[in-house]
C-alpha cells in the first residue's frame, strides 16, 4: 500500500515576482532590501506609509491632513461611479488617498515629509492630494523645517476635472513661500513621475534626487513618439538620461536615500542638525 504525505500549503504572500526580471523572491527578503529586487535591484512601488517608515527616524512620524478624504464632487461616472472606485481603492491600498503627509525627523533633524502613493489610483493628483501637499508646505514654513516630497504619479486625476488641475497652481504657490524664506525643499522622483505632478511641485526642488530607472516627464514616451513621428533616444525620460541633461542632481539607490537626505540636511539646515558636518560628510555631499 502506498502512503502519500499531505501536501503542505504555501502561505499566501510568502513569495513575490519581480515585475522587471520576473524572478521569484521571498517577500520578507524584498522588504528587508527596502522593496528592491534582490536579483536585479529593481525599485518596486511602495505606498506612502512605507516611504515614511523607510526615510524617517523610527517613531518620529506625525501625520498631517489625515482626516481629509477625497469626495466625488463632480458625480463622475463611467462603468462605475468615482465614489465606488475610491472606496474600492482605499480598501485595497490601505490608505485614504494618494499622498501621505506628516512631520518627523531624519538623523534627529526636524523635517516635513509628503510621499505620493502610486498604489492609490496611480498616484493621481486630486483635490486632497494637493491639499495635503499644501498643508505639508505650510507646516514646513511655520516650523522653518526642510520639506521633502517623494513624487510618483500618473498626473492629474481626471475624475476631478479642473479642480485637479488647480492643484498645480496651489502647490506651486505654497512651495514658492518656502523659497522666499530660504527653507530647503528636496524632491525625490520615483517611478513613474509624469503629468501635472511633474510639471508643478515635483519640478521645483532646491535639490532633485531620483531613484534608479525612474520614468520622469510630462507626457509618456509613446505619446511623444506618436506625436512627433520619430524615434526617441535610448533611455529617453529615464532618471539616468535626465541626470545627463542636468534635470536631476543625483540618482540615489533607495537603500541609501535616508543617509543621503541626512547628509544634505546637515548642509542645507545646519542650525537644526544635531552635530555639525564633518570633513567626511563634506566629501560625501560633494
Amino acid at each position: 500500500m502506498a502512503f502519500f504525505r499531505k501536501k503542505k500549503e504555501i502561505p499566501v504572500g510568502l513569495w513575490m515576482k519581480c515585475p522587471a526580471c520576473g524572478k521569484m523572491a521571498f517577500t520578507k527578503t524584498v522588504e528587508e532590501k527596502q522593496n528592491c529586487c534582490p536579483e536585479c535591484d529593481h525599485h518596486m512601488k511602495v505606498n506612502g506609509p512605507t516611504r515614511a517608515k523607510q526615510l524617517l527616524d523610527e517613531g518620529s512620524f506625525e501625520p498631517i491632513g489625515e482626516e481629509l478624504e477625497p469626495k466625488d464632487i463632480l458625480r463622475f461616472k463611467d462603468e462605475h461611479s468615482y465614489e465606488d472606485k475610491l472606496k474600492k481603492t482605499a480598501a485595497k491600498a490601505g490608505v485614504s488617498e494618494a499622498c501621505t503627509a506628516g512631520r518627523g525627523t531624519i538623523g534627529g533633524i526636524p523635517v516635513t515629509l509628503a510621499a505620493l502613493d502610486f498604489t492609490f489610483r496611480g498616484g493621481s493628483m486630486g483635490v486632497v492630494v494637493g491639499e495635503r501637499i499644501a498643508l505639508a508646505a505650510d507646516d514646513a514654513y511655520e516650523r522653518k523645517a526642510p520639506l521633502i516630497v517623494v513624487a510618483t504619479s500618473g498626473g492629474a486625476r481626471m475624475q476631478e476635472g479642473a479642480l485637479s488641475l488647480m492643484q498645480m497652481a496651489k502647490t506651486s504657490a505654497t512651495i514658492a513661500r518656502l523659497r522666499e524664506e530660504g527653507i530647503p525643499y528636496i524632491v525625490i522622483l520615483a517611478d513613474p513621475c509624469t503629468g501635472g505632478v511633474s510639471a508643478s511641485f515635483a519640478a521645483q526642488g532646491d535639490v532633485t534626487l531620483a531613484e534608479p530607472g525612474a520614468l520622469i516627464g510630462f507626457a509618456g514616451p509613446r505619446v511623444i513618439q506618436n506625436t512627433i513621428k520619430t524615434s526617441l533616444p535610448e533611455g529617453f525620460q529615464r532618471a539616468e538620461f535626465l541626470l545627463e541633461k542636468g534635470y536631476v542632481d543625483r540618482i540615489v539607490n533607495r537603500r541609501d536615500l535616508k543617509q543621503e537626505l541626512q547628509t544634505l540636511l546637515e548642509y542645507l539646515a545646519p542650525n537644526q542638525a544635531s552635530e555639525p558636518p564633518t570633513a567626511e560628510t563634506a566629501e560625501a555631499a560633494s
